[in-house]
């Protein structure tokens, strides 16, 4: 998570990101449940690289061990990866900072270190270019990233996963998924605030080949049967099931799943 963690959940009390920067724009959690301050992240020294990038391999392999057929980069919603692409938190001089190449090049060595465990068809990348959350966005994201999607294509991963739904950083031109699907030679996955019309629109046009669904899955467990027999679909639940801490597992296991009754009605059956 880089600078949106809390330094109570680490052994040496402090949070690292790409350059020695400080969230401001919202609260966080301690490691006691409190609401406080984010606070200022240490800047990874050169040397500390090799060693957090294992820890990404070492994640791989607890995966495939568990049984998962792959594993996603999350490289999204400013956390540490995201850091590292986006100027607004990146202002290293090293040769993990400055350049294109440079600030890709974290996100690169941990596909390289991951295809040691999984093969690059199974490994996915997820990025959001046009995000706001954790404050983030730069004034060159639009080139920065249409680079790291040219740059992604040379490891024949399994997708792009990117973020284009709502939350639009007004620092640079929005990158579209139609934009990604030009640079990033393979599939292409759509995700954020898509419904199952937009998703079809999406698809047929051209301009994803696929679109991922996650706040829709927690309100409807059955989503995909829910699709595929054109009942019902709750609305997005609230954002205390997927945010706060404090309320536990509530709603996780709490939404019903659509089945058909005897007398030809539909009901929801926990």
């Amino acid at each position: 998570m880089g600078r949106q963690s809390h330094p109570s959940f680490h052994p040496t009390n402090e949070v690292v990101s790409a350059s020695a920067t400080q969230y401001v724009g919202g609260t966080t959690r301690n490691a006691s449940g409190e609401r406080c301050d984010f606070e200022k992240a240490r800047a990874l020294t050169t040397e500390e690289f090799p060693e957090v990038v294992e820890m990404y391999r070492q994640c791989a392999i607890r995966a495939k061990r568990a049984g998962f057929d792959g594993v996603e980069v999350h490289g999204a919603n400013g956390y540490l990866v995201d850091q590292f692409m986006q100027s607004v938190t990146n202002q290293r001089t090293d040769k993990y900072g400055g350049s294109f190449e440079n600030r890709y090049r974290f996100l690169d060595e941990i596909v390289e270190a991951l295809k040691t465990v999984f093969p690059a068809g199974r490994i996915g990348v997820r990025l959001s270019p046009n995000g706001v959350f954790g404050g983030m966005g730069s004034k060159d994201n639009n080139e920065m990233f249409t680079y790291a999607f040219e740059r992604l294509s040379e490891h024949g991963l399994a997708y792009l996963a990117m973020l284009d739904g709502f939350g639009y950083s007004s620092e640079s031109r929005t990158l579209t998924v139609f934009d990604a699907k030009k640079a990033f030679k393979g599939i292409v996955m759509a995700n954020n605030s898509y419904t199952r019309d937009t998703a079809e629109g999406v698809i047929r046009s051209g301009a994803a080949d696929l679109v991922g669904f996650a706040r829709l899955f927690i309100s409807n467990p059955d989503l995909v049967e829910r699709f595929r027999n054109d009942w019902p679909v709750n609305p997005v639940p609230d954002y205390k099931f997927f945010w706060d801490s404090a309320t536990g597992d509530e709603g996780y296991n709490t939404f019903g799943h659509y089945k058909p009754t005897s007398n030809g009605q539909e009901e929801e059956q926990p």
